[in-house]
């Protein structure tokens, strides 16, 4: 019987996340290994009606702290009634982002200091961390079209933003990932989404 681990997968938008996520829990069950995919915001009733509002915002949206507050509470939520259980009961744990998206993002996208993100994380989670985290890093160009087939030319109120907003997390990303080199994995995200799987589990492959 394996260990209880906790994965999550991250990158700006376009990435192929959500793909890569999938494809790893098939590959994971395929493998005699109980999975829970999931993904953040969401996963949780609680966690899904949080979502819908950080994606559809009332009036005229929300400030960068607001937003670390309602990603905070959705994590709480998430964590406490999904992801720990999971784990307890001896399931690997895929998640489609997770608190480093909230550095990113509201970090070093919107500049809410590391420090209050992730005492928010500590507070309402516990701080609990993945034992492996894949930062998916793609082309522009593979961005680009993978955007425009998933979106149709309409995008949330986080992925609509400005392209040096999403610069900013994309650089946010990378430098978490050179900085925790234990706990991060790079991923390059060029190519059929195959080839992406394949490098994905060859970064697993330790925890196996």
């Amino acid at each position: 019987m394996t260990v209880a681990r906790f994965i999550a997968l991250e990158g700006g938008e376009g990435v192929g996340k959500s793909t890569q996520a999938k494809l790893l829990a098939d590959e994971l069950g395929r493998r005699g290994i109980a999975v829970e995919l999931t993904r953040e915001p969401g996963g949780t009733p609680g966690a899904e009606a949080i979502r819908a509002l950080l994606l559809n915002p009332p009036g005229d949206g929300w400030t960068a702290e607001a937003e670390a507050l309602l990603f905070a509470a959705a994590r709480a939520d998430h964590v406490a009634h999904r992801i720990r259980p999971a784990l307890a009961a001896g399931k690997w744990v895929i998640c489609d982002r997770f608190v480093d998206s909230s550095r990113a993002y509201q970090g070093g996208g919107g500049g809410v200091s590391d420090a209050d993100i992730m005492a928010l994380h500590n507070f309402g989670s516990g701080g609990l961390l993945p034992d492996l985290t894949l930062v998916i890093i793609a082309p522009e160009t593979a961005v680009t079209e993978r955007l425009a087939a998933r979106d149709g030319g309409v995008s949330d109120a986080i992925g609509g933003r400005e392209a040096g907003y999403h610069s900013r997390v994309g650089e946010a990303f990378t430098r978490f990932a050179e900085a925790e080199p234990e706990r991060f994995a790079l991923i390059d995200g060029g190519g059929e989404p195959a080839d992406v799987h394949r490098r994905i589990v060859e970064a697993v492959e330790k925890l196996l």
